[in-house]
Order: structure tokens, then C-alpha cells, then sequence
């Protein structure tokens, strides 16, 4: 049977779709909305259902999904924590896949645990996640019996769930902090009254150390069954063929006879408001929020459509506002939203404003939420607001339309699932648009401003305030807060003014340059261009997408030609000019200005180069060009924007300290930066070295010789028309023909063996980095054999340290190289686990490199690594920002774009020996960098 055989688009499809298309101008509203037909969803006699769609992206991959309308809130109260366990359970033993078989299996495809092979439990369901590839006879059907396994098949070995027990604590070790400690005390006080409120899907520590088998299996038995099943297939394969392979797999599942009736739980109404006022040492930032519940709409009508899209304007337009206030000085938050969206219970909906805040600024935030609700209770929005609004939609729409043939196969399936789950509608692209097309020019503003009332009532109301925990911070009562609130409602108000600064965004227009020379690698279809400044431009058309474009600019200098003095200005410069707008317009104009456009173009400044980096559309390419242009020449400082950033910074940075992670990061940059200057943590006193006259000046001049940049551009244009464009913007940046290059800032990391501990936090868990460095010959067969070592060493890790023993949930080895300023490497290995056994698992680690160095990686994990980094290839080289990445870094380093293209060659070509002298080499016991984060004594 060949998967991969495409299923032909039939007469009847696109019929359907026509017609769907022609009826959207005049359904009914309480009409249900028609499923797109290019979906089948089908349903087996033992009730299970199923969604199988052909997608021809990733190309040679599909996107499998056993989704169980089962999770926490189910639990028995000795079962707290078993839905969650029953998901790992079913990777550790299946009928057909013993033991970790199943990962031995995926792996064996070349593809990654974690990345292709996952799950996750929430309160209403459980979700397993499987790509594969479609171009290997017969691994969609050993694919799907899999996902037939995790259906009625997991094994439930008592010695591998004795084995899985530490694995989850440390899951659940992992979790704590403040945030968890937070939602400890936050959900028994606003789902009170409600199952939820003690069904957190981690579950309780002492149900997981000491349950019995069998009341895990239990909740197997009761839930998984194939009336609250569906099975998800969506990528490149015979439609039909897969659809026959799910009845054969999963047809034969017997339905139970006297199946327990799944409950659905709701969270009970409450008149007024619950106030929930959390506090927490170790918290880093204060945030407010106010949530209206409501009952949640019953999706799949044209009607509801129409209202979410009413729901979107007014939440778009109300969080614009909210964001032009962040932007003023003296602001009374740092940034705030405004959405409805699903609550914890599916029966629910919630209305939210949320905003950050300074610690000492809680009632004035909420003061400030709530007095632009009634604003827009009292005034409405602006035709102005609306029509901006409409524009966006519409113009997203129209792109989703000309994508859609693009999208990626677990999009799709992310959306199938919402619909197992939620009853969301399935309507496709082109319907969507043909809706939003007949309705948004009907929807008027007096329909729009009516939500605020609808949304924001005294009924149904949490007020949820989280902060900081500190002597000296007073954290206001309910009472205070209560007073705020009612204050709201009765303040002297003025209609909301909608300013947009006239103009073009740019005017004159550029005197533009020319090619002067130009130059064509057919074979791996890229074009350079000279132009007659100097400026290089390097294009790469694509067909990845239909409507992409991508672009990367460079030039060798960055921070490292600035003083020591002057280094917080230069390094905050892009930051700090991009606050401040572009050309004429300020950050808020720019904004309005833009409108109904796609295209973006970010100034950068590193250590050793600056840039400009963005993209858009076909239809907004000359916007993009005009953006690249003012990023150039036309900066715009603005006093205002830059208090309000340094305020923001400040704000976001003054209580890191209190933070665990923080000290532990803390350590290990300044062991690795040596106290370099330029190798500082970003403090709140850093904030306090930023100057907006210094920043202007260096970044002027960093931008003032184009001739040094080279322009990269890849995707989905054509060089007739993309030349006058850049003949016209980039060959009108100004030159001076520096010839400038990077500065060697002397920052090296250390050498010898440092060992550091850091005790810091409160909670019984551990976090340890161990760091080699070292000289590294910067060439692509080095740079290969270096990454399949330290994904190989991974993958041992994660068999030793958390299979075997149970110390860990997850282990990660990274390592990188790098070619300038000097050639070097880093490898990195990185994992949490219990205080008491961290000295032992670091003795383990390092055991098992020594076993690595030693035998080399095994002829399974050469093998698998080398399917591996061949598929990876297979699918990041059919993606535009993978290869502007990828030519942008052959060109900054000298080496020839073609290699790019060689990589299979050089994955192919690996052997043992290679990557065992990798590890000798790369896991040099004499020369790294250990560091563990304790708790506090």
C-alpha cells in the first residue's frame, strides 16, 4: 500500500466548496456552519470518531493524534495525578511496543522523542502526539497501532510504574516555584464550589508515590474507551487509505457494556466578586487581572460566528487603546489586554483585562482598566478604531486564503482536536473569509460598543492581584480595591481622540542606484547583486510559500567598536530607537499607519555586527523596502518613549533578584564572562547607564555606511520585480565606504575546572549546568559531528538518568560553535532533580561520559542520528527562515552557500569513530564550568 500516493482533489470537493463560498453571502444565522469538504471526519459503531485530512506540508510527513475526552477533573479522590500518569504510562509499555519500544521505535524513523513523540493531560482531556513519515512502507499502519495501543493496550507493568513514580515527581519538582505555589492557593479560591478546584492535572504527591496498580488502571478503564476517543490523521498520504487503515485499527475496539457516564462538571455562579490577592518571595512582577464568567456560547452557527467576530473587534480595538496608554508617560501599567475566551470549564467563558504593573501601582492599574471600559461604555469606539480594525481582518484573511494550501499538517490537527473537545466549527479558510467579507461591513459600532456592558458586569467577577512579597510593600485590601471598582462608573470622562499624523511614510522618495554587477548560481538557484554603493544583495526565491518574504541584513562592527563607557548605550540603541517610532510617526502612529500592510523591518546591534531584520508580503513589498530605508536613515528618538521604556525595564528588573533561576543564571554568566565588562547580568541599575543622546549617535553612525551590508532575501518573490525595489531603497542608502570590521572585545570563558553552588530558593529542588569549552575548528564536518555527539549524548542521558534512575524528568545536551571573534566551542548539559541525589546523578553524568568517550555511541544511536538529522534537513530546508538563516550565515563567515545543500553528504558520511572522538575531543574533563542552584538552608 503506498501512503504517500496523493488523493486527487474530486469534481464533487470542489463543488461543495463553490457552493459553501456562494451560500455564505446569505445563510441563515442559525444555520450550522458546513464543514470544509476536504475534511472526512467519520464515526466507527463503537463510537469512536475520527479526522482524516491529506496535507501536503511537511512534505513526506503525517501528523497523528489519539485525543481522550478524559483528564484530572474525572479523578477519584485516590486518584489525583493518575490521568497524568496513565499518559506516561503509555511510553512504557504497550502490547506490541514492551517497555520504551515505542520511542526505540520513533527514533528508529528519525524522529525525536519530545519533539515528534508526546502527550499532555489537562482537566478535560488527554492528548497523544505522533508525526512520522509517510514515505517508509508500512510505518503509518505500525504508526497507528501505536496510537491503537495507547487506546486499549497500555500494559501498566507494576515495575515499570514503580519506575515512572520518581519521573513524575521530578515532573512535578520541576513545576514549583512561585508561580506554582501561587496557583496552590489561587484555584481552591476562585473555582470554589467546582470540581476543578482540586483536580490540578499534576495531582498530589502522596497519591503518586503510593497508589496501588490498580486504581491507576482503573481510570484507564472507565475512561479510555472509544466513545470519548477520536483519532487525528492529518499530512502527506492517500486519504483514503489511511481512512481504512484507522477502521481496521480501531473498528474491532470493543465498546464497554455498561460504561460509566462521563460527568461534566461546570463552576458554579457567584454573585459580586471573589478577590484572590496572592503574594510570593520569590515572585518577580505584580499583574492584575478582572475576569467576568459567563456562559459559554455553543459554537457551529453562522450566528456565533458573526458574534466572535464582534468579540474580536471590540477586544482589538479596546487592547489598542490599552497599549497607546502603556506607551505615555507616567503610564498606569506596563502593558494590558482585553479578551473573551474559554474558562477553566468548558461550560464557561471568561471576560478579562489584565494588565502588569508596578508593585506599588495595583489600584491605579485597575483604576485604569476599568475607566477605559467605561469610556467605552459611555462614548463607544471610533469609525477611525473600527475601520483600522476591519482592515486587519480583512487583509488576515486574505493571506490565510493565499497560505492555506501552505499550512502545516499540526495546525490542522490542533484544530480538529479543538473540535473533538470544543465544538469549534470547521468551516476552512475560504468560508471563513467569504464571512468575514458579508458581515464586517454590516457590524456597526453601536453593536460593538454594547459589549463592554455585556462583558463587564458586578456579577460573576474575580479579581485576581499577584505581587511581590517583600517588608515595606503593602499589597491593597478588598476593601480598597472594592472602592476603586465602584469608583469607576462615576468619573468625569472625555470621548477617546483618535489621532493618526498625516503623510506618506516616506516622501521624497530616494534618488535609487543601480545593479552594477550581477552574478547567478543556477545550481542552487542564487543571485547576487553588486549595487553601485556598495551594498551586496544576495536573493533567493523560494517556492515554499505563496505569499513570504524574508530578509536579513548584516555588516561586521556591532557594540565591539564602542567604548567600555558608552557600552550600555550602544547595546540598548536598537532597543531604545525603536521605541521611539520611525521617520515622522512616533510608536503609535507608526502602528496606524501600517495598517492592513505586512511587512516589518527591525534594526539589530549585536557584539560584533548590526543588521536589519524583517519580511512581508508580495502586496506590501515596496512598504517593506521603504521601512528597510527609514531604519536607515531616519531614527527617531522621542523623550517620552524612552522614560517609558527605561520604566518598564526597571520595573520588569527590580525584583529578579528574588528569583531562584535568577541567582543560578546570575552565577554561571559571570564564571563564564570572567567579570568581563560586557559580560554583565542586566540589572535595574543597568537601566540607569542608558542615554537616548548616546544611544541616537551611535546607532546613526552604525547605519551611516550602507556599503558594508550585505542584504539577504528569501522566498516568494521574482527578480524582474523585486530589482527596481531594490535598486531604488537599498541602492539609495547612503555609503561611505568605511571598510570597517569587528573589534576583538577580549571576553573569553574560563579554563581549569570551576565548581560553584548556589543556595537560593525555597522549594526542594535542584538545578545544575555543566559547561565545556574549548578551541574548535569552525568547518562544517566539525560543526555536524559536534551536534549528532551531543544529541547522541542526550539521548544516553535521558536513558540513564531519568529512565533508569528516575532523577530527572528531562536532561538536555546543546553545543554550538562559533567562528568569530575566535574559534570555540560550548557543550552543555543541563537538568533539575531532587536536592538530595544531585551530587550522585552529576557523578552519573559524568560516568556516562567517560562510557561515551570510551565505547563510542552504539550502531542503533549512530544509525538513528543519522536518519534523524537527514529528516530534519528534509523539512527545515523547505522552510524560507531556515535558509535565510542558513545563507546568511555562509556569507557572514566566508564559506561557500552551496555547502548547505551538502549537509545530507555529511550526515551520511558520520561514523562511530567520528563522533566518539567528538566526545573525547568536545567532553574535556579538565576544562568545564559546573554549576548547582540549592535551596536556601
Amino acid at each position: 500500500m503506498n501512503i504517500l500516493k496523493r488523493t486527487p482533489v474530486t469534481l464533487l470537493a470542489v463543488f461543495l466548496t463553490f457552493t459553501s463560498l456562494a451560500g455564505a453571502q446569505s445563510t441563515a444565522l442559525t444555520q450550522a456552519i458546513p464543514v470544509d469538504p476536504q475534511i472526512t471526519i467519520g464515526h466507527l459503531q463503537n463510537g469512536l470518531q475520527y479526522y482524516v485530512r491529506a496535507n501536503r506540508k511537511p512534505e513526506k510527513r503525517a501528523e497523528l493524534r489519539l485525543v481522550v475526552k478524559a483528564g484530572s477533573v474525572l479523578e477519584d479522590d485516590n486518584q489525583q495525578g493518575l490521568a497524568h500518569f496513565v499518559e506516561h504510562m503509555a511510553f512504557n509499555g504497550t502490547q506490541h511496543f514492551p517497555k520504551n519500544d515505542i520511542i526505540q521505535f520513533i527514533e528508529s524513523l528519525g524522529m525525536r522523542f519530545g519533539a515528534d513523540l508526546n502527550a499532555y493531560t489537562s482537566f478535560d482531556e488527554t492528548v497523544y502526539i505522533l508525526q512520522v513519515p509517510t514515505d517508509k512502507t508500512g510505518v503509518m499502519d505500525q504508526a497507528l497501532t501505536v496510537l491503537e495501543d495507547w487506546a486499549h493496550n497500555v500494559t501498566f507493568d507494576p515495575v515499570e510504574i514503580d519506575k515512572e513514580r520518581p519521573v513524575i515527581m521530578e515532573e512535578w519538582r520541576l513545576s514549583r516555584g512561585a508561580g506554582a505555589r501561587t496557583t496552590d492557593k489561587l484555584f481552591p479560591l476562585v473555582l470554589r464550589g467546582s470540581r476543578y478546584a482540586d483536580r490540578l492535572p499534576i495531582g498530589k504527591t502522596e497519591i503518586i508515590q503510593n497508589f496501588k496498580p490498580d486504581v491507576l488502571k482503573k481510570f484507564y478503564t472507565d475512561w479510555y474507551r472509544p466513545d470519548l476517543m477520536a483519532v487525528v490523521a492529518v499530512g502527506d498520504f492517500d486519504k483514503s487509505a489511511v481512512e481504512n487503515l484507522i477502521k481496521s485499527h480501531f473498528g474491532s475496539i470493543a465498546a464497554p457494556q455498561a460504561e460509566k457516564p462521563r460527568p461534566t462538571y461546570d463552576i458554579p455562579d457567584h454573585a459580586g466578586a471573589i478577590y484572590a490577592l496572592m503574594t510570593d518571595k520569590e515572585m518577580t512582577s505584580t499583574s492584575v487581572e478582572i475576569e467576568n464568567l459567563m456562559p459559554a456560547r455553543k459554537q457551529g452557527t453562522v450566528g456565533v460566528y458573526r458574534q466572535q467576530i464582534v468579540d474580536s473587534l471590540f477586544s482589538s480595538m479596546l487592547s489598542a487603546r490599552f497599549s497607546e496608554i502603556a506607551q505615555k508617560a507616567d503610564a498606569p501599567f506596563l502593558g494590558a489586554g482585553a479578551g473573551r475566551q474559554s474558562f477553566v470549564a468548558h461550560t464557561k467563558d471568561e471576560a478579562s483585562l489584565e494588565a502588569r504593573v508596578k508593585e506599588d501601582g495595583i489600584e491605579k492599574g485597575i483604576d485604569a482598566l476599568l475607566t477605559e471600559v467605561e469610556r467605552v461604555s459611555r462614548f463607544g469606539f471610533t469609525a477611525s478604531e473600527l475601520d483600522r480594525q476591519k482592515q486587519n481582518i480583512l487583509r488576515s484573511y486574505e493571506r490565510l486564503v493565499i497560505e492555506d494550501i501552505n499550512r502545516l499538517s499540526n495546525s490542522r490537527a490542533a484544530e480538529y482536536i479543538r473540535n473533538f473537545i470544543e465544538d469549534e466549527p470547521l468551516p476552512g479558510a475560504e468560508l471563513e473569509q467569504a464571512y468575514n467579507q458579508r458581515f464586517l461591513p454590516d457590524i456597526t459600532l453601536d453593536e460593538i460598543n454594547k459589549v463592554a456592558k455585556e462583558w463587564f458586569s458586578d456579577r460573576n467577577r474575580i479579581v485576581t492581584v499577584i505581587a511581590p512579597e517583600k517588608p515595606g510593600l503593602v499589597i491593597p485590601n478588598e476593601t480598597r480595591l472594592t472602592a476603586v471598582i465602584k469608583a469607576a462608573p462615576d468619573k468625569e470622562l472625555k470621548p477617546y481622540v483618535d489621532t493618526v499624523t498625516a503623510g506618506a511614510l516616506l516622501d521624497p522618495l530616494p534618488k535609487p542606484g543601480s545593479v552594477v554587477k550581477a552574478t547567478t548560481r543556477e545550481a542552487i538557484g542564487i543571485t547576487e547583486w553588486e549595487l553601485s554603493n556598495g551594498v551586496k544583495v544576495v536573493l533567493k526565491p523560494t517556492t515554499f510559500r505563496e505569499d513570504e518574504i524574508a530578509f536579513r541584513a548584516f555588516s561586521p562592527g556591532g557594540t565591539s567598536l564602542a567604548s567600555d563607557k558608552d557600552y550600555a548605550a550602544a547595546s540598548s540603541a536598537a532597543q531604545v530607537l525603536a521605541a521611539g517610532g520611525l521617520g515622522q510617526f512616533n510608536a503609535i502612529d507608526l502602528r496606524k499607519v501600517l495598517t492592513g500592510k505586512v511587512a516589518s523591518a527591525g534594526a539589530t546591534i549585536s557584539e560584533l555586527e548590526q543588521g536589519v531584520t524583517g519580511g512581508g508580503s508580495r502586496k506590501d513589498l515596496e512598504t517593506m523596502f521603504q521601512l528597510i530605508y527609514l531604519r536607515f536613515t531616519q531614527p527617531r528618538a522621542d523623550a517620552t518613549a524612552f522614560t517609558v521604556l527605561t520604566t518598564q525595564a526597571r520595573t520588569a528588573l527590580a525584583n529578579q533578584t528574588a528569583s531562584p533561576a535568577f541567582a543560578f543564571n546570575q552565577a554561571l554568566t559571570t564564571i563564564m564572562g570572567q567579570n568581563h565588562p560586557r559580560r554583565r547580568v542586566t540589572t535595574a541599575a543597568t537601566i540607569d547607564e542608558w542615554n537616548l543622546d548616546k544611544s541616537l549617535a551611535f546607532y546613526k553612525d552604525r547605519f551611516a555606511d550602507a556599503s558594508g551590508f550585505t542584504f539577504v532575501f528569501v522566498g516568494s518573490f521574482d527578480l524582474p520585480a523585486i530589482k527596481p525595489l531594490v535598486e531604488r531603497y537599498l541602492g539609495g542608502l547612503p555609503s561611505l565606504h568605511r571598510n570597517e570590521t569587528w573589534k576583538d572585545v577580549g571576553a573569553r570563558p574560563p579554563t581549569g575546572v570551576i565548581e560553584r553552588k548556589v543556595e537560593k530558593g525555597i522549594e526542594p529542588k535542584s538545578q545544575t549546568a555543566i559547561l565545556f569549552t574549548g578551541p574548535f575548528e569552525y568547518d562544517p564536518a566539525h560543526r555536524t559531528s559536534l551536534r549528532a555527539m551531543t544529541q547522541i549524548l542526550q539521548t544516553r542521558l535521558l536513558e540513564t538518568i531519568r529512565e533508569e534512575l528516575g532523577g530527572t524528568y528531562s536532561i538536555t545536551v546543546g553545543g554550538n560553535g562559533q567562528k568569530i571573534p575566535n574559534e570555540e566551542y560550548q557543550v552543555a548539559v543541563q537538568f533539575g532533580s531532587d536536592p538530595q541525589r544531585t551530587d550522585d546523578l552529576i557523578k552519573r553524568v559524568f560516568d556516562e561520559i567517560e562510557k561515551f568517550k570510551t565505547g563510542g555511541p552504539t550502531e542503533k544511536q549512530l544509525n538513528d542520528e543519522k536518519e534523524a538529522l537527514q529528516r530534519e534537513f528534509e523539512t527545515s530546508s523547505q522552510q524560507n527562515g531556515y535558509l535565510l538563516a542558513q545563507i546568511a550565515g555562509k556569507y557572514q563567515i566566508g564559506e561557500d552557500v552551496a555547502g548547505i545543500w551538502n549537509a545530507p553528504e555529511l550526515y551520511r558520511k558520520l561514523d562511530a569513530a567520528t563522533i566518539q572522538q567528538a566526545a573525547k575531543t568536545y567532553l574535556n574533563m579538565d576544562n568545564y564550568v559546573k554549576v548547582s542552584l540549592f535551596p536556601e538552608k
